[in-house]
């Protein structure tokens, strides 16, 4: 790991949303990136074919990291599950290609790179050990050593995902990045990602959520697409609604 990078994007829990997709890949910042960052839940959605494709023409600009609704969707297809949490996500695996679920099944789950002003970055889903667990903005300091245990002290800066609500806080030391959701975003509509190098510039892209409301209620064939669409691309779970059911789970009792 030799490379230094000075600029990147950072794309989280797109979760098969398309059009959400197509607005952040627009964005001039996002143009101009030395590499876009993936870190998970990239497909459990409505159109998760259509983004895997848009994704893999980027090519080697895109880096990716798998999350734990990807691993659902590659389970589910090979037999290995019969229940998926989300209620669109048999939907979802049943719409990928069998070239789609052998990508996904082969993500990694973490990466790491050096980036100019950040050093050492480790890029996961949830956090470096665990595609599921869960840490927040309000998490307590040995929540975040015992999520950090078996990091190098040279990983200064680690990236994750998952609870789709962006923040930048600083934990043990290390400066830990959750870009937001691109697809589901919870407490505040708009497609939300990250500029990476030399800071953390957390971003948001708007765009014309009535309109893909209703691309997305043409084109997937999802039964409760419209309610779907109208929930969560209008960020109808409130940020406080959604650290009440996370914050149990990181812990804290």
């Amino acid at each position: 790991m030799t490379e230094e990078y000075g600029r990147l994007a950072v794309l989280s829990d797109i979760h098969g949303v398309l059009p959400a997709l197509e607005a952040v890949l627009a964005e001039p910042e996002v143009v101009a990136a030395e590499r876009i960052v993936l870190t998970g839940d990239i497909t459990a959605g409505p159109q998760p074919a259509e983004v895997l494709d848009l994704l893999r023409a980027q090519g080697d600009r895109v880096l990716w990291v798998g999350g734990n609704a990807d691993r659902e969707l590659v389970e589910y297809r090979r037999g290995e599950r019969t229940e998926i949490p989300d209620p669109i996500g048999p939907f979802a695996a049943r719409a990928l290609r069998e070239d789609q679920v052998d990508f996904l099944a082969a993500l990694p789950r973490t990466h790491t790179l050096r980036v100019r002003g950040l050093g050492t970055v480790l890029f996961c889903h949830a956090t470096p050990r665990d595609d599921e667990e869960v840490v927040l903005v309000d998490s307590r300091p040995e929540r975040w050593a015992e999520v950090f245990a078996g990091l190098g002290p040279d990983n200064g800066t680690v990236v994750c995902g998952h609870t789709h609500m962006p923040y930048v806080r600083l934990a043990h030391g290390r400066l830990v990045v959750n870009p937001g959701s691109v697809g589901m975003p919870y407490g505040r509509s708009g497609a939300h990602w990250c500029l990476l190098g030399p800071g953390a510039d957390l971003r948001v892209t708007s765009y014309d959520i009535p309109s893909a409301i209703t691309r997305l209620t043409a084109e997937c064939a999802y039964p409760d697409i419209a309610e779907w669409a109208d929930f969560y691309l209008n960020a109808r779970v409130t940020d406080t609604e959604a650290l009440a059911v996370f914050g149990p789970r990181d812990g804290r009792g």
